[in-house]
């Protein structure tokens, strides 16, 4: 039956926590410990976030938990409300088309790409960088926000400009505010803020979406992406006038009996999605296959 197929099943973050919320605990949980161990240990330093923040020179000695440590710690409660917002809108859209495991590697590869990228540039520039301490998910969100953009591209989406104005733009256009954002923030000397960070995580999520997510075989194979091939036409559409010498039209599809209108119109989508995932499907293909679960449904 086709409610039994996988494609067509209920999603299943409808009934278990996401991913994204989880980590949106972890992160409100880490800072907790983070501000108790604060008030235990002062006047001296914090030994949570010595230990566990990103400091180039703690990674030039070897200490590379920091990479995944540091996308835990923020620099106050502004900064994690604002981190967890973003985690929150962004993450569910694109763990529910990737799925928990692939949206989890999605995630920490953007954090560790951009901890990686902000360390280099602390390295070969410490005067304009700084070699203080890198904390903070943001570099993790913005390769979500760069893999929501990759997914849907023209989509439309309403973001608030300083947390107060909204603004709708197609997702193309926010990567790419973005981006020029953070490369201009690269010019500010000691800014506060982990441009360079920003701006592996943002390229992290594009390459992870076009070389890992979109890609047939493996990540360094040259042959990994489809050509595209013609696909027949999955949405009813007015026939053309016909000829007297012409042969009959064929019939439409809502006059198929309902097991051809599967084998015609609704198997060749699902054998999209099991060679391409959901993300390549079109608008249509969409509908088409919510039309068809209502059909069935109805049975």
């Amino acid at each position: 039956m086709l409610a039994d197929r996988p494609y067509l099943r209920d999603s299943p973050y409808e009934s278990r926590w996401s991913a994204s919320l989880i980590l949106v605990i972890i992160n409100a949980s880490v800072y907790v410990l983070q501000l108790l161990s604060d008030l235990l240990s002062a006047p001296d330093p914090n030994p949570f976030v010595r230990y566990l923040a990103l400091a180039p020179g703690d990674l030039a000695h070897g200490w590379l938990w920091q990479l995944l440590t540091f996308q835990f710690l923020h620099g106050g409660p502004l900064h994690l409300i604002i981190n967890c917002a973003m985690l929150w809108m962004f993450g569910r859209p694109v763990e529910s088309l990737l799925g928990r495991a692939t949206f989890l590697k999605l995630y920490f590869v953007s954090g560790t790409t951009g901890g990686v990228l902000q360390v280099l540039c602390s390295w070969v520039f410490p005067a304009h960088f700084g070699v203080g301490p890198v904390l903070g998910a943001s570099a993790g969100i913005f390769g979500l926000i760069a893999a929501f953009a990759a997914l849907n591209w023209e989509q439309p989406i309403t973001t608030l400009v300083a947390l107060i104005i909204p603004v709708t733009m197609r997702a193309k256009y926010l990567v790419l505010i973005l981006g020029l954002l953070a490369v201009f923030g690269l010019l500010e000397r000691n800014s506060g803020i982990a441009h360079a960070a920003h701006l592996g995580g943002l390229f992290a999520g594009l390459g992870f979406i076009r070389f890992v997510v979109q890609a047939e075989g493996g990540l360094f194979d040259r042959k990994r992406f489809r050509p595209p091939s013609p696909r027949r036409e999955l949405v009813k559409t007015a026939p053309p006038k016909r000829a007297f010498w012409r042969r009959e039209s064929p019939r439409p599809v809502d006059d198929l009996p309902p097991a051809e209108f599967i084998s015609r119109e609704v198997d060749p989508i699902l054998d999209k999605i099991s060679a391409h995932g959901i993300q390549s499907l079109t608008e249509r293909e969409r509908k088409i296959l919510e039309a068809a679960r209502a059909k069935m449904s109805k049975r």
